[in-house]
């Protein structure tokens, strides 16, 4: 309160702060209370007639946060390092508007949904070699097995290079059809593609099937069916750069059927119209660079010839994303310029 006509301090907020290396579990410790206060406003003294405001309460959060209030409304992201959230706003201290009262803070039950930050995300079915790849070209090392859904949370790798450049990958949970209805891993898997720059499908050259109630899909299938998932829960990720490793190649008949496959997978529209109904999609997705390989087999000369194709692709969206900044180009010309790279045919190694 407000003594001898002054001013009372006002109370303090509570921010949200962007920390790297910050983890949920970190966060659910440092929440662990139910219910977190920043400290009051001081009274104004004979010696101090405007009173010291209140200390914020600070908490640091992982990077790629979304935060939400108890009524579902977007408060803000937390997307880079440092970057800072205002959660619940200190009240003002007494004053002569207020009768000489301090006035009560704001009061918020948060919601927070970590969505992961990577450079590259890795898209396929159960199964299809995502965590063996993410093993093969990072520090990561996942868990894997032969069977579906080795994955349950996405995971983190980190490629480096002889010239100390360092790239993420995040290995994500195995998609499924009806995924973009929330099926399956849903909403938990897809809402992490939102925040890579690089889409990498890894598809099984012999096809997938879940289990045996389920429907068998060839190779070109699971990639259009991806496609479809990916367009359905958000048509605007397709637009993003894409690469596609065809896995498993050491098995049988796979460079039989990779010979068979390769025209469509340098013009995939020129297969949708082929293919059923129920997996076609609106808009296809278009492939920077196609590899076919064997994970499991750890070829040193692929690996590396992976990595530094990732970053050109990588390096180019940059490139264009500098473009885009220059505030003199028309928009037909910022569009263009944002996809130009993904126009040209596809590689096949």
């Amino acid at each position: 309160m407000s003594r001898y006509g002054g001013l009372g301090g006002s109370g303090g907020s509570i921010y949200l702060v962007a920390k790297e290396g910050k983890t949920l579990e970190n966060v659910l410790k440092t929440l662990k209370a139910k219910r977190i206060k920043a400290d009051s406003g001081n009274d104004s003294s004979a010696r101090g007639i405007i009173g010291a405001p209140g200390e914020d309460k600070i908490i640091a959060v992982p990077r790629g946060i979304t935060v939400y209030n108890q009524n579902g409304v977007l408060l803000g992201e937390l997307n880079k390092e440092d970057s800072k959230l205002l959660v619940a706003r200190g009240g003002a201290g007494g004053s002569e508007d207020t009768g000489y009262c301090g006035l009560k803070g704001e009061s918020q039950t948060i919601k927070l949904d970590l969505k992961l930050i990577a450079d590259v995300g890795l898209v396929g079915f159960p199964n299809a070699g995502k965590s063996t790849f993410l093993s093969v070209v990072s520090n990561a090392k996942p868990k894997i097995a032969a069977y579906p859904f080795t994955t349950i949370r996405p995971r983190l790798g980190i490629m480096k290079y002889d010239d100390l450049r360092q790239i993420s990958v995040a290995d994500l949970p195995g998609l499924i059809e009806g995924a973009h209805m929330n099926i399956g891993m849903g909403h938990n898997f897809l809402k992490h593609i939102e925040r890579t720059k690089l889409l990498m499908f890894i598809v099984d050259i012999q096809g997938f099937q879940l289990s045996p109630k389920h429907g068998y899909r060839s190779c070109l299938e699971t990639v259009l069916l991806l496609n479809k998932e990916i367009e359905l829960y958000k048509p605007d990720l397709l637009k993003m750069p894409a690469m596609i490793i065809v896995n498993k190649m050491d098995t049988d008949n796979a460079n039989n059927i990779l010979e068979e496959i390769k025209p469509a997978l340098h013009n995939l529209s020129s297969y949708v119209s082929t293919c059923p109904e129920e997996i076609r999609p609106e808009k296809v997705i278009h492939f920077d660079y196609v590899f076919p390989t064997s994970l499991i087999a750890k070829d040193k000369e692929a690996v590396a010839k992976l990595k530094n194709k990732i970053r050109s692709i990588l390096d180019k969206y940059e490139e264009n994303t500098r473009a885009l900044e220059h505030g003199n180009l028309d928009s037909r010309l910022m569009e263009r310029l944002r996809w130009q790279f993904k126009e040209h045919a596809p590689t096949v190694v």
